[in-house]
């Protein structure tokens, strides 16, 4: 489905199932850590288990802070979700998620809601979804420099969310043994996991994502369990590039899976 773009959007190739996805570089584009954290929620925790092939096949699953709506039309193309639903807050970033879903003709999967990840409660019935996804505002209010443009700051930093709201949110809509997937920065894993904990969201898996073997981890993905037992596996490290501009083969087999 053709749709009409405004000033300065452009249409971005997926490279998966035709997909396509409308971006604005003056607003905010998608990164590797939407990638990473659409394959690390599609594996299985327990390798060993292969009645469903992802764990979100004929579930309901939520993105909280979708943005242009990357992760859901991700999630499209690796599951068979029953419904995948975005909530985003910037209402021109929620119209232009609208428009990407249309474009891909995924309007009878995914549903992008305009909304607040604090009034989420207010917005979804408790307890109704399977799955939710997030990645999040990583940087504390004033921490590092904030973009003098609006909508990228409020995609970067904790401007109107923190990570308290995100989670509380999540331990509110999950079901009983429903499972949260997020990517955030490693320098705040301490306060991630006690968060969790505090909100009955039990991680489970964990994998550090690295620039460079040589580098320090500059993201963190994580698995938790809403109710779930204290025990969390520690994933293999993700490298992203063998050598400047090349992608390891552990990066494109996660893309293309």
């Amino acid at each position: 489905m053709e749709v009409v773009l405004k000033e300065g959007e452009r249409i971005d190739d997926l490279e998966r199932n035709g997909y396509r996805i409308i971006q604005d570089p003056k607003r905010f584009c998608f990164g590797m850590d939407a990638v990473l954290l659409s394959a690390f929620a599609v594996e299985n925790s327990d390798k060993n288990v292969v009645v469903e092939k992802t764990p979100m096949d004929g579930k309901r699953v939520l993105d909280m802070g979708t943005g242009t709506g990357i992760l859901p039309i991700l999630l499209a193309a690796k599951t068979t979700a029953r419904e995948l639903v975005g909530l985003e807050i910037q209402k021109d970033s929620a119209e232009m998620a609208k428009r990407s879903v249309l474009l891909n003709d995924l309007q009878d999967r995914i549903r992008i809601v305009e909304g607040d990840i604090k009034e989420a409660a207010n917005l979804f019935d408790a307890a109704s979804f399977d799955v939710i996804t997030c990645n999040p505002p990583y940087m504390i209010g004033g921490h590092g420099l904030k973009n003098a443009n609006e909508a990228k700051s409020i995609a970067r930093h904790e401007v109107l969310c923190d990570f308290e709201d995100v989670a509380s949110a999540a331990e509110r809509l999950l079901c009983p043994s429903g499972r949260f997937f997020l990517v955030h920065r490693p320098f705040r894993l301490s306060e991630i996991l006690v968060t969790l904990t505090k909100h009955k969201l039990e991680p489970k898996r964990m994998q550090l994502v690295y620039p460079f073997a040589d580098q320090d981890a500059n993201m963190v993905l994580i698995e938790a369990v809403r109710g779930g037992k204290s025990r969390m596996k520690v994933e293999k490290p993700m490298i992203i590039y063998s050598e400047p501009g090349k992608y390891t083969k552990e990066l494109l087999k996660v893309y293309y899976y």
